[in-house]
């Protein structure tokens, strides 16, 4: 069954060409080749298609090009299935298509053209850059908006990621490692219809929660520590991306809870603030000042919010941006508006500088850490020395980090949280 029905591809096809503009070149979207595994000899990492290849035409196998002649429409060349496959893996994808064989004669009866290639490259073309550089940027302004069936696979991966996360949460107890609550999330994820995990699973426990991206290990979890999660099921390729933070016994230590409200505080304000025709940034911002305000009141930062946030003093503990699009993988699309350039907001280099529009899908993810690399750094030590009660914070630290993720959809009207279900 095609993971996506016909009238869909057709839709995105026509949405991608009114984008290309009136005199677009031949574009060529190439699926890739998979990589080899070092030392492996015939093994290679699983197969990924380039993201453009695959949502223009529902296949994840690689080799495929689909080619755009405006003049002659959309044609699909695939590469057919092999002996060895047979042998092997038991056969391949049925995509319908063309032998890509045939692409070069396709493209010799349209001599002098420029081409452009977008995603894998394909052999024996020879690419205009600027003219790919042009079209990726309209291909990626028409993929931001998610279509009703992307949706609907990435609510499916939310609802195998919610049983993941209950899962993590019975297994979560004083004695546990954080490997083993890894295992037990994941293992839940698939027996509910995942077929990957959208990214490596981050299970902290104590202080391991203060590392943004850390590496589930041996550590066993204590009876005073929280555990910070952060997983996602992967459906298709569409992938859910959620963080959960709980208390390793039956409730947080006082410090803890403080620290919990705060963020929850503040994520609850970014995603009101989640509306059509709002600069992410601002997004950022509105999570950012309620952190401020809270830290503030609980004596670890001296001073106005606003300073806090120009000058750039909460970045010491909220480094990061206050989330990203989401999708077609766990990092989709995202990027600049057109024109824009990488710009810092409260202290953070943002990856993402886009106005919101209707269906953009984006994670709403603020956090509060207390990062040794950040706190101990002597130059960020001397420039904020009079915003931050430097004294007050040691009895902090043993919190680690906190962080509360969503999926956020915008409409056109109150934001829709496609992974409201698990609690939080």
């Amino acid at each position: 069954m095609p993971i996506f029905e016909n009238d869909v591809l057709e839709r995105r096809r026509q949405r991608a060409a009114d984008a290309f503009g009136d005199d677009p070149p031949i574009v060529l979207f190439g699926a890739g080749k998979p990589v080899q595994i070092p030392g492996g000899q015939d093994q290679t990492y699983p197969f990924i298609p380039y993201p453009e290849y695959y949502w223009l035409t529902g296949s994840r196998r690689w080799g495929g090009v689909l080619a755009y002649d405006p003049g002659d429409s959309w044609r699909h060349f695939v590469r057919p299935v092999s002996q060895n496959e047979r042998l092997w893996e038991g056969g391949g994808e049925d995509v319908e298509g063309e032998d890509v064989a045939g692409l070069k004669c396709w493209l010799d009866q349209r001599p002098g053209r420029p081409v452009a290639v977008i995603g894998g490259a394909v052999e024996n073309v020879k690419n205009d850059p600027q003219r790919a550089a042009a079209l990726q940027i309209s291909i990626d302004g028409v993929r931001r908006r998610k279509d009703a069936a992307e949706v609907a696979l990435i609510e499916r991966a939310a609802a195998a990621t919610a049983a993941g996360h209950a899962r993590a949460r019975e297994t979560i107890r004083p004695g546990v490692s954080e490997r083993r609550i890894r295992i037990e999330l994941e293992a839940e994820m698939f027996r509910q219809g995942a077929d990957g995990a959208a990214f490596d699973t981050i299970v902290g426990a104590g202080t391991h929660a203060a590392v943004l991206h850390f590496e589930p290990g041996d550590r066993i979890v204590e009876p005073d520590d929280l555990v910070l999660i952060d997983a996602g099921a992967s459906i298709a390729g569409y992938a859910a991306d959620v963080t959960r933070t709980y208390p390793a016994a039956d409730r947080f230590t006082p410090r803890q809870q403080a620290i919990y409200d705060l963020v929850l505080a503040a994520q609850l304000e970014a995603i009101s603030t989640c509306r059509k025709d709002v600069e992410w940034h601002e997004v950022h911002r509105a999570a950012a000042a309620v952190i401020a305000l809270g830290l503030c009141d609980l004596g670890i930062l001296r001073g106005e919010p606003d300073v806090l946030l120009d000058s750039g003093a909460i970045s010491l503990f909220l480094p990061h941006g206050v989330g990203h699009m989401v999708g077609l993988g766990v990092r989709d699309v995202g990027g600049l508006a057109a024109g824009r350039e990488v710009s810092v907001h409260c202290g953070i280099r943002m990856r993402v500088d886009l106005p919101l529009e209707e269906d953009f899908l984006m994670t709403v993810e603020p956090g509060v850490y207390f990062v040794p690399a950040l706190l101990d750094d002597p130059e960020r030590r001397e420039r904020f020395a009079n915003m931050v009660n430097w004294d007050a914070l040691a009895s902090w630290r043993p919190v680690g980090g906190v962080r509360i993720e969503d999926n956020v959809l915008i409409t056109a009207g109150d934001p829709r949280i496609l992974t409201a279900e698990i609690p939080k």
